[in-house]
């Protein structure tokens, strides 16, 4: 089973550099996407259903921002929208399906970038997540977490960890937080696979194409995958050739 999860930045923006050929090229068997910045009305969905999708959308409520998605060949028995908390839901940024005993979710974690009161926003959201996943863990134990977490885990993960240290998505609470998430029960899927590689999936877009070009980047989007199905992880990688958007894919495949 080959599963992708990929921050598009506006889906809108993506499909206008073919992300539906891209996608059909691919052939995923599920891909969850983020930052879709978009309600199924303002894009056409039919696009990705005659790629033989079952698609389900989770925008936010605010136009043009945030929003999550899982697209699947096979239809989910079971589609659940948020994580019981309005001001969080509100942001559309958890989605999760079921198929049989095995869940995946869709998740964009908040940005603090933008100043103090996001930064709080954003470990508020963690602290609620942490204990969400830990009681779905009781009834779901098979479960994987891919997405845009916002934060890089070690300084193998970000180009530049000495300017970095003070930047959101690279604080030591975050990098705290993430550790004890994944001790929680997961495998970071990428460095199962590939402990020593250096791979990025975000770079920042304010100086254009060069910092991509020049892999000045930051690992922040994962694909966790819980400790009853890490034994099925047969490999994990991040897709640099796609750029559709100032993210990458993110890529597991697992045995049937």
């Amino acid at each position: 089973m080959k599963v992708i999860s990929y921050n598009v930045n506006g889906i809108r923006a993506a499909m206008t550099k073919n992300l539906t050929g891209w996608l059909a090229k691919e052939k995923p068997d599920l891909l969850c996407l983020q930052e879709i910045k978009a309600q199924p009305g303002q894009f056409d969905a039919y696009l990705f259903e005659v790629e033989g999708y079952h698609c389900n959308w989770y925008p936010a409520q605010k136009k043009g921002y945030s929003g999550v998605a899982i697209l699947s060949k096979q239809k989910p028995d079971l589609v659940v929208e948020g994580i019981d908390h309005d001001l969080y839901d509100f942001e559309g940024r958890v989605l999760r399906a079921d198929f049989g005993d095995t869940s995946f979710i869709s998740l964009y974690l908040p940005s603090g970038t933008s100043g103090d009161e996001r930064q709080n926003f954003k470990m508020e959201f963690c602290n609620y997540f942490y204990g969400y996943i830990e009681n779905l863990l009781k009834t779901r134990p098979k479960l994987i977490i891919s997405g845009d977490i916002n934060i890089c885990h070690h300084p193998i993960d970000i180009h530049d960890p000495i300017g970095n240290k003070k930047s959101s998505g690279f604080l030591p609470d975050e990098r705290e937080w993430l550790g004890k998430f994944i001790d929680m029960g997961f495998v970071d899927s990428f460095r199962h696979m590939h402990p020593n590689d250096v791979k990025y999936s975000w770079w920042t877009q304010r100086f254009g194409p060069r910092i991509r070009q020049e892999n000045k980047g930051w690992r922040i989007d994962y694909s966790l995958v819980s400790h009853a199905l890490k034994d099925k992880i047969e490999e994990a990688d991040y897709l640099n050739d796609a750029w559709h958007s100032d993210h990458c894919p993110v890529m597991v495949e697992l045995a049937d």
